[in-house]
């Protein structure tokens, strides 16, 4: 006689939890199937969850990746914040924390983050999405670095290019054609230069 196979039982978790679960359930199907095969009822399959449960939470594929990149950028301001208020007040450690910052918050997304940027710069929506944290970040830069740039501070212009660097060497270091060291030095010299020029 076979014992009778029993379906685990489904926890009941607060709204938050389960928005994390969803988050966490995600990244892993982006690492492990790719961005395009994302849906949101294919996360409710991996999720163990039903459909409506899942369209509750986003909505829309566009309102779940939106989600993923603001989860990305929290845990990156995070990193940011922690990692800034404990470096030395000189334009040299400022730069250095703020490199490594950025591309260990890349490195530990790995592609996952790719995929997603991709699909936010598909769309106009998700694209307002992405500059919208764009923009924080960018302040936040010519706050860091303001006490060591001239009277005006850092451009915008100047810091829409360190952004625009620190995308393309971290991108360079999660496909391998660099290593996060390369990445972090080229990005800290690049910080150097721009804020010296200011």
């Amino acid at each position: 006689m076979t014992s009778p196979t029993h379906e685990p039982s489904r926890r009941r978790l607060t709204r938050e939890a389960r928005a994390r679960q969803l988050l966490e359930v995600s990244w892993a199907l982006i690492g492990d199937e790719g961005t395009d095969a994302l849906t949101l009822g294919r996360l409710a399959e991996a999720a163990g969850v039903t459909k409506p449960v899942v369209y509750d939470h986003f909505g829309t594929r566009e309102g779940l990746l939106a989600a993923l990149y603001e989860d990305y950028d929290i845990r990156q301001t995070a990193l940011f914040d922690t990692a800034v208020a404990a470096a030395e007040p000189t334009l040299q450690d400022k730069a250095g924390v703020f490199a490594s910052a950025y591309v260990d918050c890349v490195m530990t997304q790995g592609r996952e983050i790719h995929g997603v940027l991709a699909a936010l710069s598909g769309s106009p929506e998700l694209a307002k999405v992405k500059r919208h944290y764009q923009y924080a970040l960018i302040g936040k830069c010519a706050e860091i670095f303001a006490p060591f740039a001239g009277p005006d501070g850092v451009s915008s212009a100047s810091l829409w290019a360190v952004l625009g660097a620190a995308d393309a060497v971290s991108d360079a270091a999660v496909v391998g054609d660099i290593t996060a060291d390369q990445a972090k030095e080229a990005l800290r010299l690049t910080l150097l230069e721009v804020v010296q020029r200011s």
